[in-house]
């Protein structure tokens, strides 16, 4: 029996795992969900240590996101630009407005927009073949059920961008 302890969740054995752990975390003045997924009641300890060090270092990888987006947003790829333009044209005037300010040029509106994306969770999967961590990113939580998600390895290194509801 190993027990890891991770920060936000305490002391977590990796021979008895549940399948789903949750915790509120501070984050940059607001509140981000940190979820811990598996598929299996048992996880090498090894495997435990790194999400521990995921989980202590989430500000760097939310900063090393931000320019994946801003990338994806220059480069007019598919997913920020969509987000964005999607937002631009189904927001209300009004909503807009407050959440970006009213002294905008329209030129200038879809950086100002970017800008507003905030990290609301951080989803991690250490058993999981498909991804290790899933990112979501929203404008707010109260304007939009649409995220900008950011999937990346257990390293932190993009594995693909995506706008889901």
């Amino acid at each position: 029996m190993a027990i890891i302890t991770l920060s936000h969740f305490g002391n977590i054995d990796s021979e008895a795992l549940e399948e789903y752990y949750d915790a509120e975390i501070e984050f940059h003045s607001t509140f981000i969900q940190v979820d811990l997924n598996f598929e299996k009641k048992s996880l090498d300890p090894e495997r435990l240590d790194i999400v521990r060090r995921f989980i202590d270092n989430i500000r760097i990888h939310d900063l090393n996101n931000k320019k994946y987006i801003q990338k994806d947003f220059d480069d007019m790829g598919d997913t920020v630009p969509q987000y964005i333009d999607h937002h631009l044209a189904e927001l209300a005037l009004d909503d807009l407005e407050n959440l970006i300010g009213t002294d905008r040029r329209s030129a200038d509106k879809p950086d100002y927009l970017l800008e507003k994306l905030h990290l609301v969770r951080v989803g991690l999967y250490p058993d999981s073949k498909e991804q290790f961590a899933i990112f979501d990113y929203s404008i707010g939580r109260e304007l939009t059920d649409y995220l900008l998600v950011v999937y990346t390895d257990e390293n932190g290194n993009l594995e693909y961008l995506s706008m889901e509801s």
